[in-house]
């Protein structure tokens, strides 16, 4: 389904963006790789992944593996539609379509 391009503040920082943009490809990616794939420390990626669990655009699950707890981020129907609007308004400002 196509949605209405729509700037997000919220998706727009570079940070959340790249988050975003790396859930949507998956159905889920643990903390340690996001952090990893963005090369930011882990209070840096807790304090983005808040913004996006507060606006619901992420979810987070913990889960025991071998002892040790993980976090799980996933992106949320919610934020699966924001980012697909933020992305095909960035594509109209700079007329690039689809």
């Amino acid at each position: 389904m196509s949605r209405a391009p729509r700037f997000d503040e919220v998706i727009h920082a570079r940070n959340r963006l790249q988050i975003c943009a790396l859930l949507a490809e998956v159905d889920s990616v643990d903390f340690a790789t996001v952090r990893e794939t963005l090369g930011v420390s882990d209070y840096v990626v807790s304090k983005h992944v808040k913004v996006l669990v507060d606006a619901d655009y992420v979810r987070t699950r913990k889960e025991k593996q071998q002892g040790r707890a993980r976090t799980w981020l996933s992106l949320t129907e919610t934020g699966r539609a924001a980012l697909d609007a933020h992305l095909a308004e960035l594509r109209r400002i700079t007329g690039l379509g689809d």
